[in-house]
């Protein structure tokens, strides 16, 4: 017989899966496609720019690339207030439409030979809308994650955010794994590179039929009325939150750095350097996989322990040991594997709580535009040039000048981290 005085136990907590996902789906096509530009970039430089130079023709792709991440800040900046006014699930119904339409373009964009420089310029736009969209994706899945989360949970929470990123860098890497090694270099070149972006813009669709049900969360109801009554809420941020901003910029510099580090500018490089193309991303899938495999795990970790810990310990291993693992970038799975896996591990520790530290800089009505605005500027600046600054580098023979950049980067996120306060189980403002 059960004893009446005794205390009901509390149900375990579970967690809303079919959210998470909708959530995460968007972020996680958004990655794809700029990933697979990365990586596809060797392949169709000559077809949408001058073939008489391939040499400037990749300067030329990898130009674009980086020009469409200047779009990014202004993307964070209209759809994140659109998402502190409009609500979060209303902007990343936009989001993904822009980007879904992005990839289709470029998948049947005509080449170079067919209609000369329109190609090009046809290319710009599409990532353009492409760059607008990642910049109110990112900051708009960050806020909606933080704000479902119960506060002692939301490190686990925000682990969704790059568990769907780097699913799909994940399969683009196994794509580019599939087309290397079943198509020719000619054909690569002539057509292979197209399909990786007409199946994203597939996910894009089936990326929106997800988020139709999803609901809104209630900090933004609660907090609407603030936003709408805020007037210069991009001055406000800084009048009011500078030390929030500075701090964002901080250690987001590292992040984007260690991203298109290993997610985007090593694949080409390394081919550059004499690796197979196709061991190349054996060793990007497997660890990123692992990468998959320990975000929730860290995201855990850091509800336990805290955010600076984890912060710490990636801002200065990653000083420390950047320009060792660049010395072994070349030939052999081992060594690329080595490179890969011990980057990418260092790194979980900040992008499975990345959307948990930046949603608790800034109140709720000014999230969206705050992260939105700063955080994709900084990747502007330092993200978006990254795969140009190492090929220049590489040409200019001083390639090994790229890890040294990083490294430094590493310093400042490090002094940025260690002057941040604890913010673990906090409740959002």
């Amino acid at each position: 017989m059960s004893d009446p005085s005794a205390a009901p136990t509390e149900a375990p907590h579970r967690l809303p899966v079919r959210t998470l996902v909708a959530a995460s789906v968007g972020n996680a096509i958004e990655w794809y496609d700029w990933t697979i530009y990365a990586t596809f970039s060797v392949y169709f430089a000559t077809q949408i720019f001058s073939p008489a130079d391939p040499a400037a023709a990749l300067i030329g792709t990898l130009a674009t690339y980086a020009l469409a991440f200047f779009f990014r800040p202004l993307g964070g900046l209209l759809l994140g207030r659109f998402a502190d006014l409009r609500g979060r699930r209303t902007a990343m119904l936009v989001t993904i439409l822009l980007m879904a339409g992005g990839s289709f373009v470029i998948g049947v964009l005509p080449t170079y030979d067919a209609v000369g420089w329109l190609a090009p310029v046809l290319l710009l736009l599409a990532r353009i809308a492409q760059g607008m969209s990642l910049g109110g994706e990112v900051s708009n899945a960050s806020a909606y994650l933080a704000e479902i989360a119960p506060p002692e949970r939301r490190g686990r929470y925000s682990s969704f955010f790059y568990i769907s990123t780097g699913t799909a860098v994940l399969l683009a890497s196994l794509l580019g794994v599939l087309l290397t090694t079943t198509l020719t270099e000619d054909q690569l070149a002539a057509y292979g590179w197209r399909i990786p972006f007409v199946i994203g813009g597939v996910l894009g669709l089936i990326g929106l039929w997800l988020r139709r049900a999803m609901p809104e969360t209630d900090q933004f109801e609660e907090n609407k009325e603030k936003a709408q009554a805020l007037r210069h809420p991009l001055r406000t941020t800084l009048r009011e939150h500078p030390r929030a901003v500075a701090q964002l910029v901080g250690f987001t510099l590292l992040s984007t750095l260690c991203y298109y580090t290993f997610f985007s500018a090593l694949t080409p490089y390394a081919v550059q350097e004499g690796a197979a193309a196709g061991e190349v991303f054996v060793a990007l899938s497997i660890a990123t996989a692992l990468f998959v495999l320990l975000q929730y795990p860290m995201g855990a970790l850091a509800d336990r322990v805290g955010r600076r810990p984890q912060l710490l310990v990636w801002s200065a291993a990653t000083a420390v040991l950047i320009v060792p693992l660049s010395t072994l970038i070349g030939p052999g799975l081992g060594n690329l594997l080595v490179v890969f896996c011990v980057g990418l591990v260092l790194y979980t520790a900040m992008t499975s709580i990345a959307p948990a530290v930046m949603s608790e800089l800034f109140p709720t009505e000014l999230r969206g535009l705050g992260i939105g605005a700063w955080y994709n500027l900084t990747v502007a600046l330092f993200g978006g040039t990254a795969p140009l600054i190492i090929t220049a580098l590489r040409q200019a023979g001083h390639a090994d000048l790229f890890f040294v950049y990083v490294a430094v980067g590493a310093v400042i996120s490090l002094v940025t981290v260690w002057r941040m306060r604890e913010t673990r189980g906090e409740v959002l403002r």
